[in-house]
């Protein structure tokens, strides 16, 4: 095959006039010539190549550009494949925690105790409530213990407005001081529970990046990594996945939606016990009046309940020179128990929205 000679410029053969120092120079020069032809037509090696990976929809304005998600149980999470080594997020979904029980609330029985009357008083007639009628004060001391007595003695034969002062005796019901109850707090088989204790994430979610310099033909696509050959949806393999902080809904053309968390805050507790005010208390004592001072010359002795006072015929006339009481039934109440409920919550934190493509992607 004969070769055309290489021009030197004056229409002389420069490589025949160069002598054989010039072989080298020559011989690239026919080299370059064949690499040029080898390239094909309108090729620019600046350019990106075809997509290594697969062309998958560009993602809306304010989510990252798609990337390998998978998704199960922590102990089964893969390393990222060699399309997209970067871990370039975990999260969590799926959390459970064992429900809270709360203790259960009583209350003890209320400090109660029943304060004794003193306002005695005789009346110069029976019944003790007749209109008009003269009352005369038989009264004890302020604070009295119901030791026997001889404060406001009635004198034997004593006269109020022509009338015997002693014809009848009243004697006022007995109070109840109520006092308070302490809140008792029954615990479960299991014990107290802290809040926030137990509860744990059932899922992990990892997505992989990679970053692949490529061209799309589509130009409403980008070249993203391709999970590896046989892998589908999750647990077994990857998904493509576009992502956005917040829950978001999904654009159309990533319509496979999934949210992540970062975290869990248990906040659950019960709520303090405590006992409403105490009802239902009675006390009854027992009181006894006598004609002399010293507690010893018997006149009347009756059982007086908190519910109801006393009053009580006695001889018209007789002397009433002393008392005492003692109380003999005390019934406390009960006071209704409140709070032991259960409050507080649950609450996923760090909130993230992958949306993926329906279908396991399919590389380029």
């Amino acid at each position: 095959m004969n070769e055309e000679p290489i021009d030197g410029g004056d229409g002389t053969d420069a490589c025949g006039d160069a002598g054989p120092d010039a072989g080298d120079a020559c011989n690239d020069a026919g080299a370059d010539d064949d690499l040029d032809s080898a390239m094909a037509p309108g090729f620019d090696p600046t350019l990106p190549q075809a997509c290594p990976g697969q062309c998958a929809p560009r993602a809306p304005l304010g989510w990252s550009e798609p990337a390998l998600l998978w998704v199960g149980p922590p102990d089964q999470a893969p390393d990222c494949p060699a399309s997209a080594p970067s871990v370039g997020y975990e999260g969590h979904a799926d959390f459970t925690a064992p429900p809270h029980e709360c203790p259960t609330c009583l209350c003890d029985p209320p400090d109660a105790s029943c304060e004794l009357p003193a306002a005695w008083r005789a009346h110069a007639s029976f019944p003790c409530d007749v209109p008009g009628v003269i009352e005369t004060s038989f009264a004890a001391p302020d604070g009295w213990d119901g030791a026997c007595s001889s404060t406001n003695a009635v004198a034997a034969g004593q006269v109020c407005d022509g009338a015997l002062c002693a014809q009848s005796l009243e004697i006022p019901a007995p109070r109840v001081l109520p006092g308070s109850c302490a809140p008792r707090v029954v615990e479960g088989p299991g014990g107290p529970e802290e809040p926030g204790t137990g509860g744990s994430f059932a899922l992990l979610a990892r997505a992989c990046t990679g970053t692949l310099v490529a061209s799309c033909g589509d130009p409403g696509t980008t070249c993203t990594p391709a999970p590896p050959a046989g892998d589908g949806a999750p647990p077994e393999g990857f998904l493509t996945c576009i992502h956005h902080e917040g829950e978001h809904d999904c654009p159309a053309t990533y319509p496979d939606r999934h949210v992540f968390y970062s975290s869990a805050e248990d906040t659950r507790g019960c709520a303090p016990c405590g006992c409403s005010e105490p009802s239902g208390a009675t006390c009854s004592i027992l009181a006894s009046a006598f004609s002399d001072v010293a507690c010893s010359q018997f006149v009347v002795g009756v059982v007086v309940s908190s519910e109801a006072p006393f009053c009580g015929a006695i001889s018209p006339g007789t002397a009433l020179g002393s008392k005492s009481a003692s109380v003999v039934s005390l019934e406390p109440g009960t006071c209704a128990p409140a709070g032991g409920e259960p409050v507080g919550e649950i609450a996923l934190r760090g909130a993230a929205t992958f949306c993926c493509l329906q279908e396991p992607p399919v590389p380029a």
